[in-house]
């Protein structure tokens, strides 16, 4: 895989990255309760793998917190309090994961990503960027929450407010202003590294653990030889199952974090060649009894944030992380809560804009779906939130085709194009015909409303004797479009009318052909062309 030159904008980014994902992964370790070299083994797997193998500049692919919460509840009712089973049964769950994901690649299914429309993303991505900041809470404030869901967090911060811890709450306010000051404009300091050390040199020398400050604490690296998890077959058969769930969870939050930021500079999105490189990461972090990983979306915006370019900054954070894993590690353990959760919630902070839903209330289009996506994303969660989103966007699009209207056409200047009488003044009518065509394409939810659009206008028209039906918007036709027709052309023969269709496209003029409907004349060229034809029948039949 080729790179680009790397910048030092990358290196910078590279190395502030690099201090924000250590303790991330060690975090999210201890949500999927696995040991903490289990989250670094597989950030490891994840920044090599997707710099080699994927397609974005900022993506980030690490253990994420969603998919520790899916491993936590995934191995914790298969093994019971056996510990060696429980990490054996990780490790084939993320293998399967993988394997999934090199499966669905293979077929190149990631084209059903575009399913996601942009309002949709955006909803998404502002309602992720609240969850995160939201479960950062506790950090600042200085307190512990049961439960990782939205609703669970806020009544538990909410209950808690005689116990919020003024320092950790001030040193967090501290870093957030810090962040905000080296985020103006024309500052090149990498602020989130800046900030990290500025907290472990606090933390050490002002030693704010004994005034209640909490600190990320002591990581240990095993190294683990690679070796496939040792699991009977219906172990196999049982974790299949939630693989599927794992990896929709995985592909919704990459996907998400992917997207979101190819949309805001305008780069372009390959979803197969990222479900390739999604594939190799958790077979790999599998194989060293890692965890899943995908493309978080405080990470991946952390990383776009501090200035990475191309995905030379992925790599320079692994090169940073191999060298604090086996020389700096005990340093890390300096870094003060409140901190770290600080320089999570500036990463997403700059998502919260709401001026990005600003255009639909304009335009008075998908505004309820880009708002129905927040709304899901904080009730449902990451996963549930997406599908009911997407669920909703194609529900609307199904009710716009179903609602479909008809256009009746005439001529524009006498020349050769035809054009909606609603639209111009200029366009006339043709003598004797009636020129209508669909403003969606026919398909079985929408043909018989049409249909019953155009005897209506037929019913308006009673010196037409010849319909021409444009079917310009219809790639194809199914098999109740055929029928619809076929009793048109029924319908319209007992009146002493014959039906004309227009630009037809080749799939949709072969299955008419195949159908054989009678006394229907199929044209495949221009309206006007099915004009002249109609005018030289009506010329033989006097």
């Amino acid at each position: 895989m080729a790179f680009d030159r790397p910048r030092w904008r990358d290196v910078l980014a590279g190395l502030s990255v690099a201090g924000l994902l250590l303790p991330e992964a060690v975090a999210y370790a201890g949500i999927g309760n696995m040991p903490p070299q289990a989250g670094v083994l597989a950030l490891f797997a994840g920044l090599l793998s997707y710099a080699l193998l994927g397609t974005s500049r900022f993506a980030i692919v690490s253990a994420t917190s969603s998919s520790a919460a899916v491993l936590l509840a995934a191995t914790g009712s298969l093994a019971g309090g056996n510990t060696l089973l429980r990490m054996e049964l990780a490790a084939g769950l993320v293998m399967l994961t993988g394997l999934l994901f090199l499966l669905g690649a293979s077929a190149k299914v990631g084209a059903a990503s575009a399913f996601i429309s942009k309002p949709v993303l955006r909803g998404f991505a502002f309602g992720l960027a609240l969850i995160i900041i939201i479960k950062q809470l506790p950090r600042l404030l200085g307190i512990s929450v049961v439960g990782h869901d939205v609703p669970s967090m806020l009544q538990g911060v909410a209950a808690q407010v005689a116990h919020w811890h003024r320092l950790s709450l001030a040193l967090g306010g501290l870093s957030l202003l810090a962040l905000a000051v080296f985020a103006r404009p024309g500052v090149r300091w990498p602020g989130a590294l800046l900030v990290m050390v500025a907290g472990m040199a606090a933390q050490h020398h002002l030693r704010l653990e004994d005034w209640g400050v909490a600190r990320v604490g002591v990581i240990e690296l095993h190294l683990n030889q690679p070796a496939l998890p040792a699991l009977a077959r219906e172990q196999w058969l049982r974790l299949g199952e939630l693989a599927v769930a794992m990896v929709l969870i995985l592909y919704a939050e990459s996907y998400g974090a992917i997207r979101t930021l190819a949309l805001k500079h305008g780069d372009e999105v390959k979803p197969n060649r990222d479900l390739l490189a999604l594939g190799v990461a958790n077979v790999l972090s599998s194989l060293v009894h890692g965890m899943p990983v995908g493309a978080g979306y405080s990470a991946s915006v952390a990383n776009e944030s501090a200035g990475a370019k191309t995905r030379w900054a992925g790599l320079v954070a692994l090169v940073v992380l191999l060298v604090v894993a086996f020389s700096l590690l005990p340093l890390v353990a300096y870094i003060p809560e409140p901190v770290l959760g600080a320089i999570v919630i500036h990463a997403v902070s700059h998502m919260l804009n709401p001026q990005v839903f600003r255009p639909y209330f304009i335009w008075q289009r998908d505004r309820l779906v880009a708002l129905l996506a927040v709304a899901a994303v904080l009730w449902l969660g990451v996963l549930d939130g997406l599908l009911v989103s997407i669920g909703i966007s194609l529900f609307m699009t199904l009710r716009g085709l179903a609602q479909a209207r008809l256009a009746v056409l005439g001529r524009l200047d006498e020349g050769h194009d035809f054009i909606d009488l609603k639209l111009s003044p200029m366009a006339v009518p043709e003598e004797g015909m009636l020129i209508v065509r669909p403003e969606a394409p026919l398909f079985f939810g929408n043909v018989e409303s049409l249909m019953a659009q155009v005897r209506d206008e037929v019913a308006r028209h009673p010196s037409a004797q010849t319909l021409i039906l444009s079917l310009e918007e219809s790639p194809d036709l199914d098999g109740s479009c055929v029928e619809a027709l076929r009793d048109l052309s029924a319908w319209l023969q007992q009146a002493g009318r014959r039906l004309m269709l227009a630009r037809l496209k080749n799939p949709a003029y072969i299955v008419l052909q195949r159908a054989a409907l009678p006394k229907v004349t199929l044209n495949v060229l221009s309206i006007d062309d099915a004009v002249k034809l109609a005018r030289g029948s009506q010329g033989k039949q006097h």
